[in-house]
């Protein structure tokens, strides 16, 4: 059975790449292209990085892979990190797939070798780095080609990409500054309530409010 081929201009899939970098997400920033394009028979990078107000702990941190073929099909967990990197070998996959990212340094990338045109469909990367109490989400869709895009000078797209990717990571960094800021900001309002209140329930004293004080003659 024939295979329609949909090649995409590489200056194009830079920019389509770098507009849909940030993927926002309840608790954390996960940073992952929308859309990754893939020769079969080579080897392909699914990237996935978060950013988070807290420092990973190993041993709370949680992280998986999943593949979904189509919208109605269930989703396969290929790879998971629980205080270290679990591989499913999923009978689809074989031995083709690597986790090739570093949790310390928020990288979560996996690496596809061998491409085949079956590999396609949505990758999702979930990730929970408590104390941040949301599920982060990135959603990728790979797609196969059979054949190379036709050469394309892009030298303007790789210019607007390279500069559109740069700022969108600029603005990543000042969400999460802005963010863990405003936490601390609440944590020393809680504080500075708590102290308020325990200061109105005792006199000028020290004495515990409603109890009487007896004064020597």
């Amino acid at each position: 059975m024939g295979r329609r081929e949909r090649p995409t201009p590489p200056g194009l899939s830079l920019v389509t790449l770098a507009l849909s970098l940030l993927v926002p997400a309840s608790g954390m920033e996960i940073t992952v292209p929308a859309v990754v394009y893939a020769l079969n028979g080579t080897d392909i990078r699914l990237p996935c990085n978060f950013n988070s107000c807290y420092k990973m702990d190993t041993k709370q941190f949680s992280m998986n892979w999943t593949y979904r073929g189509c919208d109605n099909c269930t989703e396969e967990m290929f790879i998971q990190y629980d205080k270290k990197i679990i591989s499913q070998r999923l009978e689809r996959f074989q031995n083709r797939v690597e986790f090739t990212g570093n949790p310390s340094k928020n990288d979560l990338t996996v690496t596809i070798h061998n491409v085949q045109l079956q590999d396609e469909g949505e990758y999702h990367c979930y990730v929970l780095n408590p104390p941040d109490r949301h599920k982060g989400t990135g959603k990728i869709r790979l797609e196969v080609l059979t054949e190379v895009p036709p050469e394309r000078d892009s030298t303007v797209a790789v210019l607007v990409g390279a500069s559109v990717g740069g700022f969108l990571a600029l603005v990543i960094l000042l969400l999460v500054i802005l963010k863990c800021v405003r936490k601390k900001k609440m944590l020393n309002l809680n504080s500075e309530d708590q102290k308020t209140e325990e200061e109105v329930k005792t006199d000028g004293e020290g004495n515990p409010e409603g109890e009487l004080k007896v004064c020597e003659q």
